[in-house]
């Protein structure tokens, strides 16, 4: 080979300018997954956010609506947060599944006719037309991301909502009482206690700051057991907000509210309220009516009197007297006087049955509830506006759920047991939303 031939090859001039050029493009390949993974990514929770909105839209609609407009109003919310002119159809109808969620296996039942939870599973396909397109990466042949993004949500019911006494206002309690583990106390503003009150393990006192809870001078240690169980936490009332659909409801056989135990093929009776309200008054498995001119006016159920299978509706300031039993009953009151429900020595609400299945009773009113002696509460639910005040004697709380858009001033001296939500079925309830997965 001849010495120049030799000499070209052995040359490195320019040879920085070629690995630049590699450089260059390695640099190019990089900036062009990155600009377009970061993209990706910003889809990804555009498309999770609306799969959230959407999910738990389509959950509260179901709660009272068919699942055709449960489905619509999910449609809107998604269509509202990524516009279909823009983003294509991220959603369809049939993206949208009601089932049952199993937290354990994360896994989703699809069930139709289901209230409890919903699957929304949003997304930017190619079999839609609405992919992601890429910007630089479809030099080396990737055009367009599939993505997908999916949400549950399901309902539930906060514990201290399906047994327990929970009060916007403060909810207070005397001394020397016993909470059983599981009974729930909830105030929105603070819970108040006197001393000798003991708390029972997974027992709960919560308030939106636990450091506002009231106590004597000698602070937690005359409550044994009152710092573990406090917790911080605040509850919109959703049910408050259901009184006045639940009074109505009582009345109407198409109503969720109407009572399994009343035959929905009779009309109500009327009741004179200046009559001797005893059991002779009251029709099993019927609506009776009692009715005043005026708010001022009161009707009073007479002494020992046994209400079994019955609902009561009333505007009435109605009374109970001593030893009145409600089993298997519904009294609704329109009445907003603060002691729209009031009872002498020895009211029962609910069935004494150990927390068997059953016997229940509710009582719902506008105004407030007073039972100043001896209130017995098994199985038994009180729903007020106004404030709640009650007394109660040793055993007399078993299974008991008071809900008070005021204040409850409770003195029970004695145990507040827990059943777990047993003979409680029959409870009006308002469900809770939440994102499971």
């Amino acid at each position: 080979m001849s010495p120049r031939i030799t000499s070209f090859w052995r040359r490195d001039h320019g040879s920085v300018t070629v690995f630049g050029l590699y450089l260059f493009m390695a640099t190019v390949a990089v900036g062009a997954i990155a600009l377009d993974v970061a993209n990706a990514y910003r889809m990804n929770t555009h498309l999770q956010v609306a799969a959230d909105s959407a999910a738990h839209a389509a959950l509260v609609t179901r709660e009272t609506e068919d699942v055709s407009t449960a489905k619509s109003v999910a449609l809107s919310v998604a269509n509202t947060a990524m516009p279909p002119e823009r983003y294509g159809d991220v959603l369809r109808a049939e993206d949208i599944y009601f089932g049952h969620w199993d937290a354990d296996t994360q896994s989703f039942d699809i069930d139709a006719g289901s209230r409890d939870a919903v699957l929304v599973d949003t997304g930017r396909l190619a079999e839609r037309g609405n992919s992601l397109n890429t910007v630089l990466l479809r030099l080396v042949g990737q055009d367009d991301w599939n993505i997908r993004r999916p949400a549950v949500f399901e309902t539930y019911i906060p514990t201290c909502f399906r047994e327990g006494v929970v009060g916007d206002d403060i909810v207070e309690f005397t001394s020397n009482n016993v909470f059983k583990s599981g009974f729930c106390i909830h105030s929105n503003t603070a819970a108040s206690f006197n001393t000798g009150n003991e708390f029972e393990t997974k027992s709960i006192v919560s308030m939106p700051d636990r450091r506002d809870v009231v106590l004597p001078s000698d602070g937690l240690s005359s409550n044994p057991g009152l710092s573990a169980a406090l917790r911080d936490g605040s509850y919109q009332l959703r049910i408050l907000g259901r009184i006045d659909d639940i009074i109505s409801g009582v009345l109407n056989p198409t109503s969720p509210y109407f009572r399994s135990w009343i035959d929905s093929g009779l009309l109500s009776l009327d009741v004179d309220r200046t009559a001797k309200l005893d059991d002779t008054q009251f029709t099993p498995h019927r609506t009776h009516v009692i009715a005043c001119s005026t708010s001022s006016q009161s009707a009073k159920i007479h002494a020992a009197t046994v209400l079994k299978d019955v609902v009561i509706w009333t505007n009435c300031k109605l009374q109970f007297g001593e030893n009145v039993v409600l089993e298997n009953t519904t009294i609704v009151n329109t009445n907003t006087d603060t002691s729209s429900i009031s009872g002498a020595s020895g009211v029962q609400i609910g069935k004494n049955d150990n927390c068997a299945p059953g016997g229940g009773a509710q009582i719902v009113t506008k105004g407030g509830v007073n039972f100043p002696q001896y209130l017995k509460m098994y199985g038994g639910q009180i729903i007020a506006s106004g404030d709640v005040s009650f007394t109660s004697d040793a055993d007399g709380i078993e299974g008991a759920s008071i809900i008070s858009g005021g204040r409850v001033d409770g003195t029970t001296d004695g145990v507040m047991a827990f059943c777990g939500g047993a003979g409680m079925e029959n409870n009006f309830e308002a469900l809770y939303f939440k994102l499971a997965f």
